[in-house]
């Protein structure tokens, strides 16, 4: 997102994960998923693309409902985190791992 503000874009991404209704078909959200990744990548927001793409393995995988609902919870947590490098990235990955068992 060349030009875009960081701030700008999580506000986007805040948006888009507002939007998901969680109760939605699999195909829905992982289509809502995959812009929100592609998006992030864009912008850089390495901890946001690893949420995103676990919670794309997660609805492949066939976890649905409440469990989704979870997964868009800390994928906000991921677009609000203030560090966009490689350590946190890993910490969002491990974050994921433990509350998810994924």
């Amino acid at each position: 997102m060349p030009g875009e503000a960081i701030g700008d874009v999580r506000a986007e991404l805040m948006r888009r994960i507002g939007a998901i209704d969680w109760r939605a078909g699999p195909n829905a959200i992982a289509h809502e998923v995959g812009t929100i990744r592609r998006t992030a990548q864009g912008a850089q927001m390495l901890p946001t693309v690893t949420v995103a793409r676990q919670l794309e393995a997660a609805l492949a995988r066939g976890e649905r409902g409440a469990l989704v609902h979870g997964w868009l919870g800390i994928l906000r947590e991921a677009v609000a985190c203030e560090r966009q490098d490689a350590v946190a990235s890993a910490a969002f990955a491990a974050a994921c791992q433990v509350r998810f068992a994924a």
